[in-house]
């Protein structure tokens, strides 16, 4: 359980939350990295309009693969749990 009142949460559920609430700073960080990035190379080679784009692109794409990470250990997570609670009670029937 998530919310769960009193005693100390499983080390596994502090990793979840700090999964999440970097995703908080993940996607603006990555976004404009890339952007500005992006802008700067282009610069350098002439083409500051379309170095910003490719990194605005580039940052958004980065965000989002950052997203699916976190979402395939949540997966994994609750999965291992509906497991473990389904042997749970299995076992007291």
């Amino acid at each position: 359980m998530i919310f769960r009142r009193g005693g100390d949460a499983d080390p596994g559920e502090r990793a979840l939350w700090g999964d999440l609430m970097s995703l908080g700073l993940t996607f603006p960080i990555c976004i404009a990295l890339g952007f500005f990035l992006g802008r700067w190379i282009g610069g350098r080679f002439g083409h500051a309009t379309a170095g910003q784009w490719v990194g605005l692109v580039w940052g958004i794409g980065t965000a989002f693969w950052e997203l699916y990470k976190v979402n395939q250990r949540m997966a994994k997570r609750d999965a291992e749990e509906l497991k473990r609670l389904k042997d749970g009670k299995d076992r007291h029937e």
